[in-house]
């Protein structure tokens, strides 16, 4: 025998047929048409079910009605109001359809850019105007694409389902698979991020997306774990809170470092005298000196080691020593062992 149709898929079967009969459908049609009726052993077994499915439909709000034949009282039959049911006509202001087409450029992954597609075609054709995005123009989130891992991982945060995934260390350029519990998906700094906790080393961890490489699997039944007490949330969270801006000092060759320069501001009151330092002479010589805003050292650092020699740190020195750390352990690379290590 065929499995039993599940509650919810039934009561959706029900629905679909109640709203697109052209005037109304008897008991004796619900059960020879409606696909999860056939179940019921018995015409009461029958009766109870459908009854009960009548009261969760409307404790749902949708409008199921009874609808009595003219000519023979006792013929009832049912439907729903599709005027009542429809959803109110949306009415988007250009800019509010502008924040709308700006918040989808955040889900552009393979997997969900089709969905989102579709959402602002059928959005813009009820908005105020073609040129609805002009509001927001220029103001489009700068974060890069979580790849194929931000699908699965989605799924398995929502089901709280472990995952497995290989992945690369920013300090140490270690690769490694990870087992983790996933809490939760922020997207920070132009990236995508998972907290959570790994098993193998018992402990809050958090993992950039653009370091995953490969698939991410799904291990395990859903509902696998607990989520975590709040307390221990939010000390996962503290290091990705938004942190006070500072400003780097740094030399740059002429026409290098394009995308640094673009954001540097002017020299703050309290920049230091890099001129007056003998040790700097030699990088400031046919150099040019920028102040770039910045909140987190290894954040500046890991985009700074990208332009090779064509940029110089002068200050701050944590800054500056987190490049170098970079810049060593990339240098080692070839010599680093897999295993062993921490996350970064």
């Amino acid at each position: 025998m065929p499995p039993a149709i599940p509650p919810a898929e039934r009561l959706l079967n029900l629905v679909i047929a109640l709203v697109n009969t052209s005037g109304r459908m008897t008991k004796e049609q619900v059960r020879a048409s409606v696909a999860g009726y056939q179940d019921a052993p018995s015409d009461d077994a029958f009766e109870r079910m459908f009854e009960r499915d009548k009261d969760t439909l409307r404790e749902l709000g949708i409008p199921v009605l009874t609808v009595t034949d003219a000519g023979h009282g006792d013929d009832i039959g049912y439907r729903i109001d599709a005027e009542q049911y429809a959803l109110a006509p949306l009415d988007l202001t250009a800019g509010e359809l502008g924040v709308l087409a700006m918040a989808a450029q955040l889900w552009q992954d393979q997997s969900l850019r089709a969905d989102t597609s579709r959402a602002l075609t059928k959005l813009r054709a009820v908005g105020a105007a073609p040129q609805s995005t002009d509001l927001v123009a220029g103001l489009a989130p700068r974060v890069r694409s979580g790849g194929g891992a931000i699908g699965p991982l989605l799924d398995a945060v929502q089901a709280r389902q472990v995952v497995r995934f290989v992945y690369r260390a920013a300090n140490t350029g270690e690769v490694r698979e990870r087992t983790v519990e996933p809490w939760k998906l922020l997207a920070r700094r132009g990236g995508w991020l998972l907290v959570g906790r790994d098993r193998e080393r018992d402990a809050a961890r958090s993992y950039r997306l653009s370091r995953v490489e490969g698939t991410v699997r799904l291990v395990g039944a859903p509902g696998a774990f607990e989520p975590p007490p709040a307390e221990e949330l939010a000390a996962a969270l503290h290091p990705w809170e938004e942190r006070p801006e500072r400003v780097a000092t740094l030399a740059v060759l002429p026409e290098r470092a394009g995308a640094a320069r673009a954001r540097a501001v002017p020299a703050p009151v309290d920049a230091p005298d890099v001129w007056s330092d003998p040790r700097a002479a030699a990088a400031l010589a046919q150099r040019d000196v920028v102040h770039v805003p910045f909140r987190l050292d290894w954040e500046l650092a890991e985009e700074l080691v990208g332009y090779g020699d064509a940029v110089v740190v002068l200050d701050p020195p944590s800054v500056r020593h987190a490049v170098l750390h970079l810049l060593r352990t990339a240098a080692t690379l070839d010599r680093t062992s897999v295993g062993g290590g921490s996350d970064g």
